[in-house]
């Protein structure tokens, strides 16, 4: 779809599920730190995607996607799954034992910068010097963030452990993305993909949790259950549709700016919630890190516009 053609951003079918998606990617990361009160974290990561997973299956059957997948494809889809559902989210999930959850999805926001590498290494996409710049300044803000969070923890270097967890998690999410990129990801339908993947991630997550913290004890808290199911149903299963529909019809690049969004409802609920205290470095730094990325944000979505007219032009 050319640029011309997509729908207007401010349109009801565009601006709904943008926001929405925006919003509830946002809450996720308040939602986490609930999990990792009094229990492994690697378990939170299981309970999760133990849910997760039948529904999303349950969701390709409905939308009638074939969930037989060949060899090669199931070879893709646990790939995908130890990255995605597996090294991700228990990177994450370790993070905010140390730092603020905002602070992990401001740093998460800069995933495209991984993107973009890991893109140009494995399948030779260039990147537009508009969208370094960007990354640079996006990159400033986000150390901005940090500093300030290093000095508002106590002395115990957790700070430091949180930020190499989160940016763990962040390599490993880029490696799914760019690996469910290739020729055999496209000939694969997106839910039966990501219903595989996380199978084989969730089964990955028992052996983890089991190996790491053992045995595993049922949470009793009715609490901790209504966050799993939230971050279940409404953070993996709705959000996921949404946003490769949202692909559809506006293209990835102006998708993108919902990363935006999410960071903004991150910081605040960590404001709120977690006692995140706002100084001139921190509110620097946030403006710098939106800005940035939304100069890099911008120059992709030139570049995306650009590749399309020209595969207009050779078909």
């Amino acid at each position: 779809m050319s640029d011309a053609s997509a729908p207007s951003m401010l349109s009801p079918r565009v601006l709904i599920p943008f926001m929405l998606t925006g919003t509830i990617w946002g809450s996720t990361w308040f939602v986490i730190t609930g999990q990792i009160a009094g229990v492994p974290a690697a378990w939170s990561v299981f309970f999760r995607f133990m849910l997760a997973t039948p529904a999303l299956f349950a969701l390709a059957l409905m939308m009638g996607n074939r969930l037989r997948l060949s060899r090669p494809e199931h070879l893709l889809a646990l790939g995908v799954g130890i990255a995605q559902f597996s090294g991700n989210f228990l990177f994450v999930y370790h993070a905010e034992g140390h730092i603020t959850s905002g602070i992990v999805a401001v740093m998460f926001a800069l995933l495209m910068v991984p993107n973009a590498i890991f893109a140009k290494i494995f399948i030779g996409e260039k990147v537009q010097g508009g969208f370094i710049g960007g990354s640079l300044v996006a990159i400033a803000g986000v150390s901005m963030l940090l500093v300030h969070e290093w000095n508002a923890a106590p002395l115990s270097g957790n700070v430091g452990l949180g930020i190499m967890l989160a940016i763990g998690g962040m390599l490993a999410a880029s490696i799914a993305n760019v690996v469910q990129a290739n020729p055999t990801g496209r000939g694969v339908p997106m839910v039966s993909l990501l219903a595989w993947a996380m199978l084989y991630g969730t089964i990955f997550d028992f052996a983890y949790a089991f190996i790491t913290a053992g045995p595993p004890s049922l949470p009793s808290a009715w609490q901790f259950w209504a966050g799993t199911a939230y971050l279940a149903i409404i953070g993996s299963v709705v959000t996921f549709p949404l946003h490769y529909n949202l692909v559809r019809e506006i293209g990835a690049g102006k998708t993108s700016y919902n990363g935006i969004v999410t960071v903004c409802v991150a910081m605040m609920l960590s404001t709120l919630f977690e006692g995140f205290q706002w100084d001139a470095l921190s509110m620097g730094g946030m403006a710098l890190a939106l800005i940035g990325m939304g100069l890099a944000l911008r120059a992709r979505r030139v570049k995306a516009v650009q590749v399309q007219q020209s595969g207009a032009l050779r078909r």
